[in-house]
């Protein structure tokens, strides 16, 4: 997992309220194997007509977002299904911070184990910095972690609120994996031990 620090980025503002996870991936490309294309995913239905060309109106296509690795998005942003594969298309696209006033749950936890860091701050808040990157398209706003701050386009800080816990796992590109292989020498001296107390258990 990529680790995370400090992201200065464009940020594309998402207005629709309850951006469930079938908007941001449809169901049909659940089975898609992560490759090279994957990033084509994400929005699908929203960014693409039925026959493959661009949709000119939705925000991402624009030239001023196409580079964009923030999303401000509105109340109950990731909601619906618990479909990980979500979180892999905003990776694919290298969008690695989501703000939001609301989450679904899973989304919001589905995010922290692949480097996606889910941010809550006010609705005011939040309606607020979508009006700023309406206002000046294209406009770059940061995000650091280990201050737990955010610094609006017009320079006014914000602050979030994250465990430590998950904060250090960002911070260290630590996943579920990773987290388990800091206790490799332990992991590696149990099975030893219970190798030799059970050696009928693996003959020669």
């Amino acid at each position: 997992m990529k680790p995370f620090m400090t992201l200065t980025a464009i940020a594309v503002p998402f207005d629709t309220l309850n951006m469930d996870t079938d908007q941001i991936l449809p169901a049909r490309y659940l089975r898609k194997p992560r490759g090279p294309d994957y990033h084509l995913y994400l929005f699908h239905d929203l960014r693409f007509t039925n026959d493959g060309e661009e949709r000119p109106d939705f925000i991402l296509n624009q030239p001023e977002y196409r580079d964009a690795r923030i999303i401000v998005g509105n109340r109950n942003f990731g909601c619906g299904s618990s479909r990980e594969a979500a979180v892999f298309a905003l990776d694919a696209n290298d969008i690695r911070a989501v703000i939001a006033p609301s989450f679904g749950d899973i989304f919001h936890n589905n995010c922290f184990k692949n480097g996606v860091l889910p941010i809550r701050l006010d609705d005011e808040i939040c309606t607020g910095l979508r009006a700023q990157l309406h206002e000046r398209p294209g406009v770059e706003m940061t995000v650091n972690l280990d201050a737990r701050q955010i610094i609006a386009p017009d320079n006014t800080i914000f602050y979030f609120e994250i465990s430590d816990f998950r904060r250090r796992c960002l911070m260290e590109g630590l996943d579920d994996i990773g987290l388990t292989l800091e206790h490799e020498a332990e992991i590696d001296a149990f099975e030893a031990a219970y190798r030799d107390e059970m050696s009928w258990l693996y003959p020669a």
